[in-house]
């Protein structure tokens, strides 16, 4: 299978943000055990902290790829624009969020990408990501 991880704002900083909610392992690092862990399926990863950027991606991804693991960031809760590319293509798109968003601040508790996704995976730390992961090659089975 072939996998996208698209990361949004500000999660290029992780290991070095907000470490109580983020942790203190670099997406990098995580993403090198995920590369290895699934040696099979071919992982790949892009990041960016512009909405346009994101979009393209999801554009690009959609009609070439097996699944995509999407952490909008803070765009899952203001992103219309992300919600539409999401259901433009053919490819599941899977949310994930590293921490608990429905714990947080009350305006983090709305997803606008919910709908348009197959599912979405929150609040197990960067886990949240190898359980996407699972769930995209388990529904390609």
């Amino acid at each position: 299978m072939d996998i996208l991880i698209i990361n949004g704002p500000n999660l290029n900083l992780l290991g070095k943000r907000e470490k109580s909610i983020y942790g203190e392992k670099s997406f990098d690092d995580f993403l090198g055990e995920l590369q290895q862990r699934y040696a099979d399926h071919r992982i790949g990863y892009f990041q960016s902290n512009i909405e346009g950027e994101l979009i393209d991606k999801i554009q690009e991804a959609g009609f070439s790829c097996d699944g995509i693991v999407l952490n909008a960031g803070a765009y899952t809760h203001t992103s219309i624009a992300l919600s539409d590319a999401i259901r433009a293509v053919p490819t599941p798109v899977v949310e994930v969020h590293i921490s608990n968003i429905h714990a947080r601040e009350e305006y983090r508790h709305k997803s606008m990408i919910a709908a348009a996704v197959a599912g979405s995976i929150i609040g197990f730390g960067l886990d949240s990501y190898r359980l996407a992961i699972e769930a995209l090659i388990e529904k390609k089975r």
